[in-house]
């Protein structure tokens, strides 16, 4: 699978290793909120049990990236700026959830040109999760 592909279909579902990949990543994502210093503020805003944080993320990227609906067959539909309205986000907060989700792209097996173009595309929901600038 080349760079180019991504986002084509269900490339980056694929490149991901299906919904068993995004589960991994989401667990390791979450792992990386709880033992980051700069991740504090944004791990304060989640529940104690991040077990429901964790498949809503895994559930919500399988659809983002080609794949089944799956957050959509568990939970409802999502807006992800109505999702996070109530949440103080700011840059700060933007950019330690992007770096909690670089840690854990880094322990992937994902290719570097995917763990790259995955970060890219995360940015742009990350930003639209800011409530303050």
């Amino acid at each position: 699978m080349t760079a180019s592909s991504f986002g084509q279909g269900d490339s980056s579902l694929q490149a991901a290793g299906g919904f068993k990949g995004l589960q991994q990543l989401a667990h390791d994502f979450y792992y990386a909120m709880e033992t980051r210093a700069d991740a504090a503020h944004i791990r304060a805003m989640h529940p104690t049990d991040l077990s429901e944080s964790s498949d809503k993320l895994a559930r919500f990227l399988t659809s983002w990236l080609g794949g089944p609906a799956l957050y959509r067959e568990k939970y409802g539909p999502i807006s992800i700026p109505r999702a996070h309205a109530h949440l103080a986000i700011g840059i700060a907060e933007r950019d330690a959830w992007l770096a909690c989700m670089q840690e854990a792209l880094e322990q992937q097996a994902y290719s570097c040109d995917f763990k790259a173009y995955l970060l890219r595309a995360l940015s742009v929901p990350a930003e639209r999760c800011r409530t303050q600038d």
